[in-house]
């Protein structure tokens, strides 16, 4: 079982600098473990409306944010095992304006959005867990950057910590909201 170290910054694009910055000193893994409970204490409470209302003109609501989540998720694990298995094929991006539109999360329950982006963590994580020591050096080309996998594990926790200190932050300045 790998350890995931802390990536190197010549292992990611610059655009990831910020999100890898957010990630504690500490086991990676136990971290995106952590932020499942994170997402829900911060969101409870919080009325279907409330999620599905976008905080000001072309910002995402809450369940777009979640959904978001999900997609994004789901592309980093899916680009971790390409390179951890040793697939040299070039990734593609993805819009993710247009995923976001496309998902209709705003449709959906706040609760179904987070039972899926808890259901999805747990994926990511058994399979970062998973690799064996020498997959986290693994590289490959995603987006026209150069990633490791090890660098995804902590692209992923620090996107998901990103989202989450907004959607704390938006809480917060809402008015009866004690957050």
């Amino acid at each position: 079982m790998s350890m995931l170290t802390r990536p190197d910054p010549t292992e990611y694009a610059e655009f990831y600098k910020n999100y890898i910055a957010r990630v504690p000193q500490g086991p990676v893994l136990d971290f995106l473990a952590k932020q499942l409970g994170d997402y829900r204490q911060l969101l409870v409470g919080v009325s279907e409306e409330a999620a599905s209302a976008a905080p000001a003109p072309g910002k995402w609501s809450i369940k777009q944010v979640l959904g978001h989540l999900c997609d994004t998720e789901r592309v980093q694990a899916y680009r971790a095992l390409r390179f951890a298995r040793g697939d040299p094929k070039e990734l593609q991006g993805f819009e993710q304006d247009d995923f976001v539109r496309e998902a209709q999360s705003n449709s959906r329950s706040l609760d179904d959005l987070l039972t899926e982006f808890e259901s999805i963590r747990k994926a990511t994580i058994a399979l970062f867990g998973s690799l064996p020591p020498e997959a986290e050096n693994s590289a490959g080309i995603a987006n026209g950057n150069k990633v490791t996998v090890r660098a995804l594990a902590y692209i992923a926790a620090g996107h998901a910590q990103h989202h989450f200190e907004l959607l704390k932050a938006g809480l917060a300045g809402r008015a009866g909201t004690a957050r």
